[in-house]
């Protein structure tokens, strides 16, 4: 695994890293945000500013837009802010040609996103979900890579129907999406019971804590009691103004990092004694995988562990993380916004210490730990505490009837009636039936037997992601989940020519380089760039602790698998035992290692010529 030092960032102090040099940060702020309308504007605050201090805390003018029949959307600005709500606007892109040579409106629906911190749902909540998807969105729930469940298709006059039906499960979608904590992300595997529940109830504890306080998601969608009186609400930990830009939060315990803990903002690594009780949490801050085509100031980053901390200290660092990035992070430019960039401007010195001084406390120094891999772990598991636990592979997460394979929604709606125990989500978009009685094995086999789903798959196939994309995403370049499985076809056949049928490599595709299916640290990324034509990044670690590099640009669908195919061979002719694809091509000098983000764009390109 890779260490995680910060990379030189624009002039300022200098500051002596060892086994780095010196380097130059800039000073931070002092103060809460602006939140003044006036004094915003003099700033020159990023619109997204604008819209949150005048949104009476996210109520904009959504209320008002959900009357309008005439249209099935809603305006730009409460477009932005229904996002704090739990949900996107989109539209069909592949109806969009037909639709406006017809001169029709485009066929607007909506992306509504839940909050489910750790990805755990009862049997009861499952079946709930599972009708809410039939009767109001498209008849799926869609997996995501951040261990939650969202729908699509859902039209603006049955919003309030869904969030209701949500409601009713005891679930709920506030601060899913928008510059906020998102859903909170915790370890899975379900063989080490113990320390999976202490991950689970930080995860938790986290989430219920960083939610925002307004009550307007309740006001808007349930038809909730208004605030009257004259009484001002009031956001102790956010303000008016909220995050400069979404936030993410990760809970893993080694040796699987199956959430990916160094591509989020802030993360807890548990540090385990020789019985698998945690016994503290090294922090890492200052990971995240989004940057845009063609500017070389935006970039994916792999988090630094910047720290120790005891169990009863984690939920005060995990507030105090996130208000030193509400108050230092850069709310001009919401490309620059993330913690990311905070980190890299101010240096990681500077922002640990500010984080001490709002808990009070000093950090140790961070605790040895290993990772082994990001991938989920298929097939039935015995947990430390004697119960069973199935992984299934689901592709991309989606949570349909396949026409001639498997049910995958009607084969788990019913395995959720006999249920006794849970479901998890993992942030590899698969799904554990957990918790499983000894006596009920046999009973939940039968079913997964009968419904035909999927324990497992290739190795390529098991270790794969990708995102929605096309037809519904509105800032995709290029397929995604359509796509990847006949592309991993390709590839099998051609690992299978080579011998490597059975090795694990990591591939992850995104329309775009928004990052939502973590392609930059894959040891095989594809990052959309026009309709087939895709970025190839490798040379990342397999344990999803380095960043891949940009080994060719713009290639064409069809020449993938050409691309490839020596670097396979090569591969199977070179390596040393053990060894992974990633950390291969790096020392055969095929491509140039990725430190950390800033870095990512340089040397760029294959090194050689494959053979």
């Amino acid at each position: 695994m890779d260490d995680h030092k910060p990379i030189d960032t624009a002039d300022g102090p200098a500051v002596e890293t060892p086994g780095s040099g010196a380097r130059r940060y800039e000073t931070p702020p002092t103060g809460r945000p602006i939140d003044d309308p006036q004094a915003a504007k003099e700033a020159g605050l990023a619109h997204n500013e604008h819209l949150k201090i005048g949104s009476r805390f996210l109520r904009g003018g959504l209320a008002d837009g959900l009357l309008k029949h005439a249209t099935g959307a809603i305006s730009d600005d409460d477009g932005q802010l229904v996002k704090f709500h739990g949900m996107y606007m989109q539209d069909d892109r592949d109806l969009r040609p037909e639709r406006t040579k017809k001169k029709l409106d485009k066929a607007y629906s909506f992306m509504i996103r839940l909050r489910i911190a750790g990805g755990v749902v009862t049997p009861k909540q499952w079946l709930i979900l599972d009708d809410i998807a039939t009767t109001y969105a498209n008849g799926t729930l869609r997996a995501t890579t951040r261990q939650t469940f969202q729908y699509h298709g859902v039209i603006k006059s049955n919003l309030k129907r869904t969030m209701a039906a949500i409601d009713s499960s005891l679930l709920d979608t506030i601060a899913a999406c928008g510059d906020v904590n998102r859903n909170v992300m915790t370890a899975t595997n379900p063989a080490q019971s113990g320390a999976h529940k202490t991950a689970y109830d930080l995860g938790k504890e986290i989430s219920d804590s960083l939610l925002p306080k307004t009550n307007a998601w309740r006001e808007i969608w349930l038809d909730g009691e208004k605030v009257v009186g004259g009484e001002e609400e009031f956001e102790p930990v956010y303000g008016k103004t909220y995050l400069p830009r979404k936030f993410k939060i990760i809970i893993a315990v080694p040796p699987s990092n199956e959430v990916d803990v160094f591509a989020h903002d802030l993360g807890f690594i548990a540090i385990l004694d020789k019985a698998n009780k945690v016994t503290g949490w090294n922090v890492t801050v200052g990971g995240g995988m989004g940057m845009t085509h063609g500017e070389t100031d935006t970039f994916p980053r792999t988090a630094d562990v910047m720290g120790f901390c005891q169990p009863e200290d984690a939920l005060k660092v995990a507030e105090a993380v996130m208000t030193v990035q509400r108050d230092w992070g850069n709310r001009k430019s919401r490309k620059n916004a993330r913690l990311k960039y905070t980190i890299e401007r101010y240096g990681l010195d500077a922002f640990r210490a500010e984080v001490e001084n709002r808990i009070d406390k000093k950090l140790e120094a961070p605790k040895p730990y290993r990772f082994d891999g990001n991938g989920d772990r298929y097939g039935w598991t015995e947990g430390d505490d004697g119960r069973h636990h199935l992984t299934l592979y689901v592709p991309s997460g989606r949570v349909k009837d396949i026409d001639g394979g498997p049910q995958f929604l009607a084969g788990l709606r019913r395995i959720a009636q006999v249920h006794e125990g849970d479901f998890r989500l993992t942030g590899n978009q698969n799904v554990i039936i957990a918790n499983v009685p000894s006596e009920k094995r046999a009973e939940i086999e039968a079913l997964v037997d009968e419904y035909g789903l999927t324990k497992g798959a290739g190795a390529l196939r098991r270790n794969s992601m990708a995102c929605v994309s096309l037809p519904t995403c509105g800032l995709a370049l290029a397929e995604s989940e359509r796509y990847l499985p006949s592309l991993i076809d390709e590839l099998e056949e051609s690992l299978e020519r080579n011998g490597l049928k059975d090795d694990e490599i990591t591939i992850r595709m995104t329309g775009c380089p928004n990052g939502c299916a973590r392609p930059y640290i894959a040891e095989i990324g594809l990052v959309g760039r026009g309709p087939e034509r895709y970025h190839l990044y490798l040379g990342a670690a397999f344990d999803g602790s380095r960043l891949g590099k940009l080994y060719a640009e713009d290639v064409d669908a069809s020449a993938i698998k050409t691309t490839l195919d020596p670097l396979f061979a090569d591969y199977a002719k070179g390596r040393q035992n053990g060894e992974r694809f990633g950390d291969f091509l790096i020392r055969s000098g095929h491509v140039a290692k990725t430190t950390n983000g800033p870095d990512f764009h340089e040397r760029i390109g294959a090194l050689k010529p494959a053979a």
